[in-house]
């Protein structure tokens, strides 16, 4: 792959597939149960118990919420460092503590090496975009190599 140049600053990168994974699994779970409800007859329907509803509601809800924590994994990159969000957690870098990313062949994402010895996964760059993913990890490291 020839030379990048580093993007301007700042920089996000988020994960196409799963975003839109989410989305269409999202519509899906709720279309689909809600058509399974209002395809029950009304004796079915009042046959149903509040507990078996709010379980119901629960596992969607939670499926939901699963499916949000896949699709709002991003990496920003700003003059002080990188801010990579995984699912619902959150980390600032600075550029000194990132070492080097790594993503092998077939991995599902990159990782970060770290100055204290350890890695990090970077959901934000997601292997299923393809080349999308190959000119994110790409700018990422020309940012890393930068200085």
């Amino acid at each position: 792959m020839p030379a990048v140049t580093p993007p301007a600053l700042p920089r996000t990168w988020r994960p196409l597939g799963p975003r839109i994974a989410a989305v269409i699994f999202g519509v899906v779970l709720v279309g689909g149960f809600a058509w399974l409800w209002f395809s029950f007859d009304q004796q079915t329907k009042d046959t149903v118990s509040w507990l078996q509803k709010a379980t119901v509601i629960f596992f969607v809800g939670l499926g939901l919420v699963l499916m949000n924590g896949l699709a709002r994994s991003r990496i920003t990159a700003t003059e002080a460092g990188l801010v990579v969000v995984n699912g619902y957690r959150k980390r600032q870098l600075e550029w000194a503590q990132v070492v080097a990313v790594h993503m092998p062949q077939g991995a599902p994402w990159p990782t970060l090496d770290l100055d204290d010895g350890t890695t990090i996964s970077a959901m934000g760059i997601h292997g299923s975009d393809g080349g999308r993913a190959k000119v994110a990890l790409a700018e990422l490291r020309a940012l890393l190599s930068r200085g």
